[in-house]
């Protein structure tokens, strides 16, 4: 089975170490071997989380600078951040919708246009980067908090790993809580779309 290594970045609350573990847990169902792994940083206060996912047969947890071949951005600018984890062969799934830190909210710091850092993005892979407006799709979906469930979508939308949406959709639906579950689906579909 090919190797493939995923990292996920995005700031503390935006669900991205629970994106990480459905995908891991979709894997084992499925008979994929995957190891999974989490750096949660400052994530209290709004800082970076990276966890990374390496499916097929592996024994390290690490992803080292320009291993990544999918690397799913839940923040703009965290995206960029972590470019150096990808090559030129390398997929990118960002959000577009901006999350400025804390320093930038009090007037400590200015956050860069989005589209510079798409366009930074874009200069790094030639692979397709898939851009979306994830937090504007999680809302559409009746869930602002199911910003990991677009992702997710997006990511199966690729194709990049060899996940099929069914067993992708069981695991959302035997490891999430029940009152959400009609939104994280809805909001997985709206990312798997959006995709494509």
């Amino acid at each position: 089975m090919e190797t493939k290594r995923l990292v996920f970045v995005g700031v503390g609350g935006q669900g991205n170490l629970l994106a990480s573990r459905l995908l891991g847990e979709a894997a084992l169902a499925a008979g994929i071997p995957v190891v999974v792994s989490e750096i949660h940083g400052m994530a209290q206060r709004g800082g970076i989380v990276e966890s990374a996912v390496l499916i097929g047969n592996v024994t390290s947890p690490i992803v080292s600078g320009a291993e990544a071949d999918v690397l799913i951005g839940f923040e703009p600018i965290e995206t960029l951040r972590s470019m150096g984890k990808c090559n030129a062969d390398s997929l990118v799934i960002t959000n577009l919708s901006p999350l400025p830190p804390f320093t930038v909210s009090i007037g400590q710091g200015k956050y860069p246009k989005v589209d510079e850092a798409v366009q930074l993005i874009q200069k790094k892979v030639k692979k397709k980067v898939i851009a979306l407006n994830g937090s504007a799709l999680a809302a559409e979906a009746g869930n602002p908090l199911s910003l990991n469930m677009v992702m997710l979508g997006a990511l199966i939308g690729s194709g990049a790993v060899p996940i099929t949406p069914e067993d992708m959709k069981k695991t959302i639906s035997s490891s999430t809580k029940k009152a959400f579950l009609e939104s994280n689906i809805k909001a997985f579909d709206l990312g798997m779309a959006s995709a494509k």
